[in-house]
């Protein structure tokens, strides 16, 4: 087992749905504690690291993942003891039924739950095609015989369902299959970013951490760029790979230059910095037009307007309990995140910002 291995199994095992982060704001607190002038957090959770400049002028810069992952929230216990439930996060229906899940309590127990499917003996009269179910029709099982052996056992509305899986390496060592590296992914980029910056007097003040729901509309971003008003904001996010159906973003093909989202269009200077930054660093890259959105699209339109970003990778099958995706790319865009906060000067902030 490498050592990227072994951390990356570590941080995408955690369980963090929107607005119940706690498991990992508590692996960020201890990986960042060590490394850091100070501890912050914000109203909604996020949490951030404080490393201060020796310049006194330097310029705020906000690097900043997210906590949560994709997952279920218990919206009704019927009669039967089965679940239906409210999709925290988007999710495909095609891949929501007869998967593994762990059924987090109140008091913190987790039980074993299952989401349900039709079999095609019961489809037959439909010619044995069965439609495809709304996700608040798809039934969740946990055994239970009815709703009364259910609550009795503590189940409530309101509770959890986690998708469950293994971080497992594939036979060739090269890519790795596991729920949540979106966006697990930006936790250990920040994480090892601040850990290899502990003895450099940085040109920039840096507020690195991770924000909370931002499955759910973005929302930590609003809160956390508010509070700490930097100049520049960082998004470290994982995005979907289209290499197999024929779309952009390869898996192996290094990290990634996001200049389109439906929520946020790079500007002009931003991209000439971070493509500047990735040749004279020897950065493996490629281009990205996203379909998707990332905490810049809300960061960016904070305050006065603060110029944002995203540094990611792409993996495949996201938002389902089986992602595939390259260590190798997370390589690339740790080495890129790295030399941008290095760069990151006040004379590279207003060079981004003049227009």
């Amino acid at each position: 087992m490498t050592d990227l291995f072994a951390k990356i199994k570590e941080v995408t095992e955690l369980q963090g749905l929107p607005g119940f982060e706690g498991p990992v704001r508590n692996y960020l607190r201890n990986r960042l504690t060590p490394h850091v002038d100070r501890i912050e957090t914000d109203g909604l959770g996020g949490i951030f690291g404080i490393k201060n400049s020796l310049i006194a002028d330097a310029p705020r810069l906000m690097v900043a993942a997210h906590m949560d992952e994709v997952g279920f929230m218990i919206s009704d216990i019927k009669a039967d003891g089965t679940f239906r439930v409210v999709p925290l996060g988007g999710w495909n229906p095609l891949v929501v039924s007869s998967q593994a899940f762990q059924l987090i309590l109140d008091d913190g127990r987790q039980i074993p739950a299952i989401s349900g499917s039709m079999p095609p003996h019961l489809s037959r009269g439909n010619n044995g095609n069965p439609s495809l179910p709304a996700i608040e029709d798809i039934i969740f099982d946990a055994g239970f015989t009815s709703k009364e052996e259910a609550w009795d056992f503590g189940v409530r509305p309101g509770n959890l369902l986690v998708p469950k899986n293994e971080t497992i390496l594939t036979a060739n060592e090269k890519n790795i299959i596991s729920k949540a590296w979106d966006n697990r992914y930006g936790i250990l980029m920040v994480a090892e970013l601040l850990e290899n910056l502990v003895d450099q007097n940085l040109p920039n003040h840096l507020i690195a951490g991770a924000n909370v729901q931002e499955e759910v509309g973005l929302r930590g971003a609003m809160v956390s760029t508010t509070k700490f008003d930097p100049d520049i904001f960082l998004a470290v996010d994982c995005s979907p790979a289209g290499d197999i159906f024929g779309e952009q973003g390869s898996i192996g093909d290094g990290t990634l230059i996001r200049f389109y989202d439906p929520g946020h269009i790079m500007l002009p200077n931003m991209r000439d910095f971070l493509l500047t930054t990735a040749e004279e660093a020897g950065i493996k890259y490629q281009y990205y037009c996203g379909k998707g959105g990332t905490d810049a699209g809300a960061a960016h339109l904070k305050n006065k307007g603060i110029p944002s970003t995203t540094i990611g990778v792409c993996a495949r099958y996201i938002h389902s309990h089986q992602t595939l995706y390259s260590m190798d790319d997370f390589v690339e865009a740790q080495a890129f995140l790295q030399a941008i906060v290095k760069k990151m000067d006040k004379s590279t902030v207003e060079l981004i910002k003049h227009y």
